[in-house]
């Protein structure tokens, strides 16, 4: 197929292609214009983060914000590497817990047959709707019902039924043929042994959708330390930062640049593994 003697998607380079690389190459550089920010600001020293006009690049990279960010956090009463502690252990269990819960429930929603199956994913649906800050004093409440004040399970138990995962691993699962999973049955196969051995390799990309999604709220999440916990060592590293930062004065400026470089490395580190799964779920989850 051709257009105005062009091929519309050659094969090889054709000069005609050029305006579309320029497009994008404008595009892809306007949008990495943030993340090159994050990592300039956080090697500025103090006379250019207060320099006027703003630098948008750093002109004498210093490390002095990191080191002084590691001073003053070992000046604290609980030490920096429990807060990391504590920011990994809940990622890694709120990741592993979200994943197998939501993939389990939209693999029901999907392919079991069973009264109130619609509902319940309307239901999944229309809570796509609430932000987190609007269901914030209900979520304290069942917290506090179930006891986990000051519990590691509190910063994980609202993560785990993320609507948003739900609804794209149901759509990514309704794509698998159902004869598929017949003629498992047919073999003797269980529902359980159907959901690991067929459903979960099947979905892969769709898994990793969501575990990044539960990593990125979890690892970034600062109200839930403030909320649900009194006990300093069970919070979490962003909550610490967060605080950390409010108490320097002037040269707050300088330890919020380096840790938000050492918040946001995690996010773009798993979204450079993961970002071709990521695109191959957003393909699947609106086909029918």
């Amino acid at each position: 197929m051709t257009f105005m003697g062009n091929r519309i998607n050659p094969k090889k380079f054709h000069k005609s292609q050029i305006k579309f690389y320029i497009i994008l190459v404008l595009v892809a550089v306007f949008m990495l214009l943030p993340i090159l920010f994050i990592f300039a600001h956080a090697f500025k020293p103090v006379n250019e983060l207060y320099a006027w006009p703003p630098r948008f690049f750093v002109r004498r990279p210093s490390l002095e914000n990191f080191r002084m960010l590691f001073r003053i956090t070992s000046e604290t009463g609980i030490p920096f590497s429990r807060y990391l502690f504590n920011s990994i252990l809940v990622s890694f269990l709120g990741v592993v817990l979200t994943v197998f819960i939501t993939s389990l429930a939209a693999y029901g929603l999907s392919k079991l047959k069973f009264r109130g199956r619609l509902l319940l994913f309307e239901i999944n649906t229309l809570a796509l709707m609430f932000v987190p800050v609007a269901v914030g004093i209900p979520r304290y409440f069942i917290i506090a019902r179930l006891g986990l004040i000051d519990n590691i399970f509190a910063h994980i138990l609202p993560v785990i039924t993320m609507p948003v995962a739900l609804f794209l691993v149901k759509q990514f699962i309704d794509q698998i043929p159902n004869e598929l999973l017949e003629s498992a049955k047919i073999d003797g196969a269980s529902e359980m042994q159907i959901y690991l051995k067929i459903i979960l390799p099947l979905i892969r990309p769709a898994i990793a959708t969501v575990g990044m999604l539960a990593f990125q709220m979890i690892w970034n999440d600062v109200a839930t330390s403030g909320t649900f916990f009194d006990d300093e060592s069970l919070r979490t590293l962003s909550f610490f930062l967060a605080n950390l930062v409010g108490q320097q004065g002037p040269q707050g400026q300088g330890v919020a640049a380096a840790g938000a470089l050492l918040m946001f490395v995690p996010n773009l580190v798993l979204f450079i593994i993961l970002q071709s799964k990521v695109i191959n779920t957003m393909a699947h989850s609106g086909i029918k």
